[in-house]
């Protein structure tokens, strides 16, 4: 059982009582970065997996006949549309962020294209099973392909805008424009 850490004049704690949840927390001063990408490259190597077989094995199964107005190899759950919308968008969202997290923490790795060449492969597959056990009248498939690029789409607003604030930041440190501190 974990015991309460140590108080010390350095790190007061930010709560007033002890919760075991601070134990698990990330800490700069005792955490290695590398230690940090294992776990991280771990906890989305695990949803990726978990959201991969969601997609290829929707809840339920799939219809196993051609019979009372549905076609077989279709979901079932499909059968319920708002629900199974809220499932595939949510889904395809998670798969799309792991994935992508995981293509960032494996920058610069040894065999990068190899990785790079998988999740492509990965993302491909995922697409093509939702396609294949989703009713087209059920799901406009816009929304998932939006949904799939929504993670990379986010992230590189984030960086622009980083990347304007920075500049422009450098912009009114500088006295005279024209003088080339820019």
């Amino acid at each position: 059982m974990a015991s309460p850490p140590e108080k010390s004049a350095e790190n007061p704690p930010r709560k007033s009582g002890w919760s075991w949840f601070t134990s698990f927390e990330y800490n700069k001063e005792s955490d290695k970065p590398g230690d940090a990408r294992n776990v991280l490259l771990v906890v989305a190597a695990l949803i990726t997996a978990v959201t991969f077989q969601a997609g290829v094995n929707p809840p339920g199964g799939v219809w196993q006949d051609n019979s009372n107005g549905h076609t077989a190899g279709r979901a079932i759950y499909a059968t319920h549309m708002g629900p199974f919308y809220v499932f595939l968008i949510s889904n395809t969202l998670a798969l799309s962020s792991s994935i992508f997290i995981i293509v960032l923490l494996t920058q610069r790795f040894p065999f990068h294209f190899e990785v790079m060449i998988a999740t492509l492969s990965m993302i491909v597959t995922y697409g093509s099973a939702v396609f294949a056990v989703t009713p087209n009248e059920s799901v406009k498939f816009r929304y998932i392909l939006f949904t799939a690029a929504l993670p990379y789409v986010l992230r590189f607003l984030y960086q622009m805008c980083r990347k304007y604030k920075h500049c422009v930041r450098r912009l009114r440190s500088c006295q005279n424009p024209c003088s080339g501190c820019a």
